[in-house]
């Protein structure tokens, strides 16, 4: 029997679930760290720079997921910055590449960048399979950052006001 936890600590309170704007609602989804950007705005930067540079928007991993089929049938990526997902990519692809020692795992993504409403992340190691129903809903028009900062947000999800 699982443990009774109040609304608020679970992924998607009442009146909120996960509504993505592609066809990705009953998909499997990926979640990994976003290591070495502070902030969504430092990964857009990122991302820009290594488009000017002819570099699609690739995350290289050591595992392929075994369950690829289901993430591409509409899956993203959700990534956690400093313990909140706050933003996530569409996979459009998922490949193997390499042999023995050097193979390893390049997931290929779709260019844009989806703010969510942020929830908290216990950190972890690699990639994580993400059930759609835990998921974070995207931000709406008016719920970004002229609507409320992303840390007062934060802040409210914490106290459980949010």
């Amino acid at each position: 029997m699982k443990a009774w936890r109040p609304y608020w600590l679970n992924a998607n309170p009442p009146g909120l679930r996960a509504e993505h704007d592609d066809a990705g609602l009953l998909s499997l989804h990926l979640i990994k760290l976003c290591v070495g950007a502070e902030s969504p705005d430092d990964l857009r930067a990122w991302r820009a720079h290594r488009a000017a540079q002819g570099q699609p928007p690739v995350v290289p991993t050591r595992q392929t997921p075994k369950r690829a089929d289901e993430i591409l049938d509409g899956g993203s990526l959700y990534w956690v910055f400093k313990g909140q997902i706050l933003i996530r990519q569409r996979v459009l692809a998922i490949e193997t590449v390499g042999e023995g020692a050097l193979r390893r795992c390049q997931i290929l993504l779709e260019d844009r960048l989806i703010d969510t409403v942020p929830q908290p992340r216990r950190p972890f190691q690699g990639w994580r399979y993400f059930e759609t129903k835990d998921a974070p809903p995207d931000l709406q028009a008016g719920q970004g950052e002229d609507a409320i900062s992303r840390d007062l947000a934060q802040r409210l999800r914490e106290l459980g006001a949010w």
